[in-house]
């Protein structure tokens, strides 16, 4: 054990550079000598030894942050994970996932493992994260990554960060982009349009409902080519419900987002990302 003394001062200008706690830091100096760097070193190991005891944990909360660059062609949303809501409304922990997604749109990152390589200040995100873990000992990271290019897109922020979406357009329109961000955010979809869902999922909504009416006694006795025109009706009010273009718009329910959009405005694609 070494017999440096080891003054407040040293220990304040370490937990300033670190964020770690006051008796961790006290810790990290004693052990290195009161060698300030050796002292980093020291505590991002222990953030490491953390994250490992913590794999096993779920990081149910955190924050998800959309946003797009410059020219609006490109757009990001990333997601920091966490433990609690306790860590993810406070403001430092806020300020530190808006660095790491501010990051991710200055390096035009395609991943979350290529966005964990990315330095800020000089350290890698993933250093940095598990800088973040040992002061604050909870399991944290970037827990989702999506990017969408398109001729124009707009970025959406629902509540506080718990959710974020990407709506990419043919071409420039701001005030359509936030609407059907919104319209997304709140109902939903699936996909842009019938087309756009995967044909296995079709496959199976219409197995689902083609069982159901078998099962129901008042189908018992109905031939299959009846109950196979009935179930195509259950379907396409299955798509008028789960897409995009045909859902009822949020503004305005006496048209759907087909008729919001028009015949020259056309949404090529969406990411929606949320909490859970």
């Amino acid at each position: 054990m070494s017999t440096v003394t080891i003054t407040a001062q040293e220990i304040n200008k370490l937990r300033q550079a670190t964020g770690a706690g006051m008796m961790d830091c006290r810790k990290a100096l004693t052990e290195t000598n009161g060698d300030f760097e050796a002292a980093i070193d020291w505590l991002r190991k222990q953030g490491q030894k953390v994250a490992a005891k913590r794999s096993d944990r779920e990081a149910k909360e955190g924050l998800v942050i959309a946003q797009t660059n410059s020219d609006n062609t490109k757009g990001y949303v990333v997601t920091i994970s966490c433990e609690t809501d306790f860590v993810s409304k406070n403001a430092d922990f806020i300020a530190f996932a808006k660095s790491i997604a501010d990051a991710a749109v200055a390096n035009d990152v395609n991943s979350a493992e290529e966005l964990n390589e990315v330095i800020i200040d000089g350290n890698k995100v993933a250093d940095l994260i598990n800088d973040k873990l040992a002061a604050i000992g909870e399991k944290i990271g970037v827990a989702r990554f999506e990017k969408l290019e398109a001729p124009y897109v707009a970025s959406y922020i629902h509540g506080a960060y718990r959710l974020g979406v990407l709506v990419g357009l043919n071409k420039e329109n701001a005030e359509a982009g936030k609407d059907i961000a919104m319209q997304i955010a709140a109902l939903n979809p699936l996909a842009v349009d019938p087309n756009s869902i995967a044909p296995e999922t079709v496959e199976r909504e219409r197995s689902i409902i083609i069982d159901t009416m078998k099962a129901d006694p008042k189908m018992e006795g109905k031939p299959d080519e009846m109950i196979a025109k009935i179930a195509e009706g259950k379907l396409n009010a299955f798509f008028k419900e789960n897409t995009l273009l045909a859902q009822p718009f949020v503004k305005d329910n006496s048209k759907s987002v087909a008729d919001y959009l028009g015949k020259e405005l056309k949404v090529t694609s969406f990411q929606r990302v949320a909490l859970g």
